[in-house]
């Protein structure tokens, strides 16, 4: 068996920038276990597969580690290979997807993707395996707030404090849930972060777009602003635009009310390093 690979460095507009993501297109679904080997073997944060299902595409996301429910990176990578190399010649991509339908468009900002938002609670009793694993100084302590969507969030007062931060991945890894988020408003751009998901054998993540559905929707209602940008410190670096789609309009809430309704649209450039094949005896 012949699968057709291609690596796609996401949220960037330079090859070795962004988070990279292998994508795989097939023309049916093997066994999970070849899926799972295969992203194994990439070694990456992610790998896409998609399968044509009528006018629609049914795409998975895989860890090194496990199958995921959301996947920002990789879907930007799956409809770039669509659009760029699969001369995929409809405006619009629709996936389906373990996270529901989702929409993807070409526009000036680059690949704009339609994501269920997931606005963060508060919790009032972080774990203690959090506090120590971010290795943060007694006064960050004292004034970090943390959240919790898909991950728990953690608020710090500045952008080099998040910058700095240098955390004990093995501590973190005892957490329930998916990961840890750090974020703080940005020097240049609407705020910035950082992401660690070590369960995942994946201690930092380049640039996560998964994690902008929970950050998106914090910073829209902090800011007051339905339009932000972030930008995401790891040493390889990335943007992403993040636009809130409000389903109804959009009442007073508090920052530990969820409103699942709403939609955030992503929006990153991405640029090829690589086309390949894998060989299945």
């Amino acid at each position: 068996m012949d699968i057709k690979i291609y690596q796609v460095d996401a949220f960037t507009d330079r090859v070795f920038g962004g988070n990279p993501a292998a994508v795989c297109p097939l023309g049916g679904w093997p066994e999970d276990d070849l899926l799972q080997a295969i992203a194994e073997e990439n070694n990456l944060s992610e790998t896409a597969f998609f399968v044509a299902d009528g006018s629609q595409f049914h795409l998975r996301w895989f860890t090194p580690e496990a199958e995921v429910d959301l996947c920002g990176h990789a879907t930007l990578a799956a409809a770039h290979v669509l659009f760029h190399h699969l001369k995929y010649n409809q405006p619009e991509i629709q996936f389906r997807t373990r996270s529901g339908e989702l929409r993807v468009a070409l526009t000036e900002l680059g690949i704009a993707m339609n994501f269920p938002a997931s606005m963060p609670h508060t919790v009032a009793e972080p774990p203690q395996a959090l506090l120590d694993g971010l290795c943060l100084q007694d006064e960050q302590r004292s004034n970090a707030r943390v959240f919790a969507a898909y991950d728990y969030i953690v608020e710090l007062g500045s952008e080099a404090e998040v910058r700095k931060l240098a955390p004990d991945f093995a501590k973190l890894s005892e957490l329930d849930g998916r990961g840890v988020v750090i974020t703080a408003p940005g020097n240049t751009h609407d705020f910035v972060s950082r992401c660690f998901f070590p369960k995942l054998r994946v201690n930092e993540d380049p640039v996560t777009g998964s994690a902008h559905c929970e950050l998106a929707p914090f910073w829209a209602e902090k800011l007051g602003k339905e339009t932000v940008t972030g930008a995401q410190l790891s040493r390889r670096g990335g943007i992403v635009h993040c636009a809130m789609v409000r389903t109804a309009p959009a009442p007073e809430l508090s920052p530990d009310q969820p409103r699942s309704s709403d939609r955030v649209i992503l929006s990153g450039s991405a640029a090829d390093y690589m086309q390949g094949m894998i060989t299945i005896p």
